[in-house]
C-alpha cells in the first residue's frame, strides 16, 4: 500500500483507464488534477483513502481484456486517435448542443434562470476549445509525429520555432485547467445534470448530451495530461541528449 500511494491519480488511470470511474463516483479530478497522490486528493475533499485504495485495487486485480493500453501505443497513432475520435466528438457535439441550449433559455429560462449562465458557460467552453484543438493540430501535433518520424528514419530534428515541446504543451494544460474549471461550474448548476420535475425532453437530452460531453471531455484530457504529453517531453529529450 506504502508504494501505491505515492503513484497519482493521473498515473493510476493512465495505467489502467478503468480505475477512473472509482475516482469519478467520488468526485475526484483525474483529468486536470491528475498530478496528486488519492491521499492528498482525499485530504482536501475529507475523503478516506483507505476505501479508494481498496476500490482501485478491486478494480486492478478484475482480469479485463477490453481495456485499451494507450500507453504502449506509439505518440503518432495516440494523437491521430485524439484528433479523430474526441476533437470530433467536440465538434460535432458542439453543433448540437448550442442550439439545444438557446432553446431551453427561451422556453424555460424563466422558471430557470440558471440555463442562462450554462448557456453562456457552454459557449465559452465551445469557443476556446475550437481554438485550443486548432492549435494541437497545426502546432503541437505535427511536432510530435515530426519527432517520431526522425526516431524511427534516425534523423534529427531541428529546434521548432517554439523552442522546446514543453511550452506548447504548458498552454495547452493551462487551457485544459480552465475547461475542466468550467465544466464543474456547469455541473454544480445541472445539479450534477439532473434535470428539474418540469422538464421536457430537449431539456433532458440536453442535460445527458453535457454529461456525456464532460465525460469525453475527462479522456480527451486525461490521454493528453497522462500519456502524450509526458511522453513528448520524455521524446525530445532523447534529441537534446544527441
Amino acid at each position: 500500500m506504502e508504494i501505491l500511494e505515492q503513484k497519482t491519480i493521473g498515473q493510476y488511470v493512465a495505467d489502467d483507464f478503468r480505475t477512473a470511474a472509482v475516482f469519478s463516483k467520488y468526485g475526484i479530478d483525474f483529468c486536470c488534477k491528475g498530478n496528486r497522490t488519492i491521499e492528498e486528493a482525499c485530504e482536501k475533499k475529507g475523503q478516506d483513502s483507505e476505501t479508494i485504495l481498496n476500490e482501485i485495487n478491486t478494480v486492478l486485480n478484475t482480469k479485463n481484456d477490453n481495456t485499451i493500453d494507450f500507453k504502449s501505443w506509439p505518440l503518432d497513432l495516440l494523437a491521430d486517435y485524439i484528433e479523430k475520435t474526441h476533437h470530433r466528438y467536440v465538434q460535432d457535439k458542439t453543433q448540437i448542443l448550442l442550439p439545444f441550449l438557446d432553446k431551453l433559455c427561451k422556453v424555460h429560462g424563466a422558471a430557470h434562470p440558471e440555463l442562462f449562465e450554462i448557456n453562456e458557460l457552454f459557449k465559452g467552453c465551445a469557443g476556446e476549445l475550437a481554438q485550443h484543438m486548432k492549435k494541437e493540430e497545426l502546432i503541437l501535433f505535427p511536432f510530435v509525429k515530426k519527432m517520431v518520424k526522425a526516431t524511427l528514419q534516425d534523423e534529427l530534428v531541428e529546434q521548432p520555432h517554439f523552442g522546446t515541446v514543453e511550452n506548447p504543451i504548458a498552454m495547452m494544460m493551462h487551457e485544459h485547467d480552465a475547461e475542466g474549471e468550467r465544466f464543474r461550474k456547469i455541473a454544480s448548476l445541472t445539479h450534477n445534470y439532473t434535470p428539474p420535475a418540469d422538464a421536457c425532453n430537449t431539456y433532458k437530452v440536453t442535460f445527458a448530451m453535457l454529461q456525456e460531453f464532460e465525460e469525453d471531455l475527462h479522456k480527451h484530457i486525461h490521454l493528453e495530461n497522462n500519456i502524450l504529453f509526458p511522453k513528448a517531453v520524455e521524446l525530445e529529450q532523447k534529441f537534446t541528449e544527441l
